[in-house]
């Protein structure tokens, strides 16, 4: 018996189709941090039980500081990645690395550029009146490329990122990089204000975001156990963003004790306000959708900013096979 027949007779006999039940499949899903809201709609789904309904045991395998689930991932330690952007994807197709992204949790990339209030920045292009952006390596070499590139931001204004808001707090002409669930929070905690927030996924950086990657052979062999884990997602984030999440946030807190409450609250608040899983396409085909012609889109500014190569088969670094098909839209409220 192949493999895939083996996945297909599991699901048959797991939905009472087919003789006596069998054992939950085992599935491991790495994230790419440490336990946050931000992953909420997978520990929800853990919580309340929608990935066992479709015959998943699902563990969840926080990344962080000293983690790398994507390695993981390509050593067939685990089942499921939490990407980060769709340049991941790129750069695996660049090196002939089987990975494809099957759905996206997040329709925009959660990453802003803030500012201190009353400070003339009332625009995307008063950014370029700065006088310091501060920012990580990773962003510099990505997303500010394709400003430098689309709008003529200035790289020498450029000083880097070392995750304490303090110098951005002091200067009240800077610009400084976060995600926009976890630094403005941070900002408001230690310097008393809160921060002008422009996301740059509205300006036109139109990645997909918070992927769940799995290897081309997974998809191949198995499926049944990649389509339970992609809608069981769908239905996790639903249930997240617009049900009970109480269950799913004593999960969050148990892998991560520092996470509080407070923080909890206003990355909820902020995903739901600027639309990060919630938006566009997703009104009408559902949480996780993506299109041909988004990842054509931003492949396209990546390519003229220099980020990736030209020529890459990008329909190969993803699947629409398992989104776009309206799965939980009966959920939201």
């Amino acid at each position: 018996m192949t493999a895939l027949s083996r996945s297909l007779l599991t699901v048959l006999l797991l939905s009472g189709t087919a003789g006596q039940t069998l054992a939950l499949e085992k599935v491991s899903f790495g994230t790419n941090w440490l336990a946050q809201p931000e992953h909420g709609g997978f520990y929800q789904s853990v919580a309340d039980g929608t990935y066992e309904a479709c015959g998943l045991e699902v563990t969840i395998l926080p990344g962080g500081p000293q983690v790398n689930n994507r390695a993981l991932l390509l050593a067939g330690k685990i089942d499921f990645n939490m990407g980060g952007n769709m340049l991941e994807a790129f750069s695996a197709a660049a090196e002939n690395i089987p990975v494809k992204v099957v759905a996206a949790s997040f329709q925009k990339e959660p990453q802003v550029l803030m500012t201190h209030p009353d400070q003339g920045f009332e625009s995307w292009e008063s950014l370029k009146d700065a006088d310091t952006y501060i920012l990580g390596d990773q962003g510099f070499q990505s997303y500010f490329q394709w400003m430098i590139t689309e709008f003529g931001f200035d790289a020498s204004k450029r000083v880097p990122y070392t995750f304490n808001p303090a110098p951005f707090i002091a200067d009240k002409k800077s610009v400084q990089q976060g995600y926009i669930t976890s630094e403005p929070y941070a900002v408001e905690q230690e310097g008393g204000f809160s921060p002008k927030l422009f996301l740059i996924a509205d300006y036109g950086f139109d990645t997909y975001s918070t992927t769940i990657e799995a290897m081309a052979a997974t998809i191949e062999e198995k499926p049944e156990v990649v389509k339970c884990f992609v809608e069981g997602s769908i239905k996790g984030w639903y249930s997240y963003l617009y049900g009970d999440n109480s269950a799913a946030n004593a999960l969050i807190q148990k892998d991560n004790p520092d996470m509080s409450d407070d923080q909890i609250a206003f990355s909820i608040d902020k995903m739901k306000e600027y639309g990060i899983v919630d938006s566009g396409d997703t009104e009408t085909i559902g949480i996780g959708a993506m299109t041909d012609a988004r990842m054509q889109s931003f492949y396209d500014k990546m390519v003229k900013a220099g980020v990736v190569e030209d020529g890459l088969d990008i329909k190969s670094t993803y699947t629409l096979d398992f989104v776009n098909q309206k799965v939980g839209l009966d959920l939201k409220k």
